[in-house]
């Protein structure tokens, strides 16, 4: 592999290239989670907050960084999803598995993201994120609802994620 060369960092992000491809790693932590979560009464567990490189409301699974905190360094996935999970949406599981792990988009950023199935949740807390940045609405939605849901989100003018219809893939494909 060739050498990579140091165009910018800032203070989450690095902009760097190699053989002429510019692309961005991350400075903070060691790659992503989401976590597809369904209740034990078949809703699936999404959040909604405002994204500013898009400038809208995004619908998604629960996600975030792994090892971003300076009390988190070194945490293995799981416990990013446990983390997360809880952070953004105030469930817990019982359980978490691997479902998948590749990369976000190979062509702009060197970060892969792991898609960790939770199962068992129960509400333990009010969730919506833990500082003034990160003002997440959560939605239960029924499993039976929720092609209609998100097209009526479209309408709306909200964006869709793409890694919700890979979530729902997961959960209806890889979880019997």
């Amino acid at each position: 592999m060739s050498k990579k060369d140091l165009i910018r960092t800032g203070r989450y992000l690095r902009l760097v290239i190699r053989d002429g491809w510019e692309y961005v790693e991350r400075v903070n932590s060691s790659g992503v989670v989401i976590i597809v979560g369904k209740t034990d009464e078949d809703k699936v567990v999404l959040v909604e907050q405002f994204r500013h490189p898009v400038g809208k409301n995004t619908i998604g699974f629960p996600a975030g960084l792994v090892g971003d905190d300076r009390g988190c360094r070194g945490e293995d996935v799981l416990a990013a999803a446990k983390r997360e999970l809880l952070e953004e949406t105030g469930y817990a599981a019982r359980k978490f598995r691997v479902f998948f792990v590749g990369p976000v988009s190979a062509g702009m950023c060197a970060d892969m993201v792991t898609i960790v199935h939770a199962s068992g949740l129960r509400k333990v807390a009010a969730g919506g994120g833990v500082d003034e940045h990160e003002q997440i609405s959560v939605h239960e939605i029924p499993l039976g609802r929720i092609n209609s849901w998100l097209r009526a989100q479209v309408r709306k003018g909200k964006l869709v994620g793409p890694n919700v219809f890979a979530g729902l893939y997961f959960l209806e494909h890889w979880t019997r």
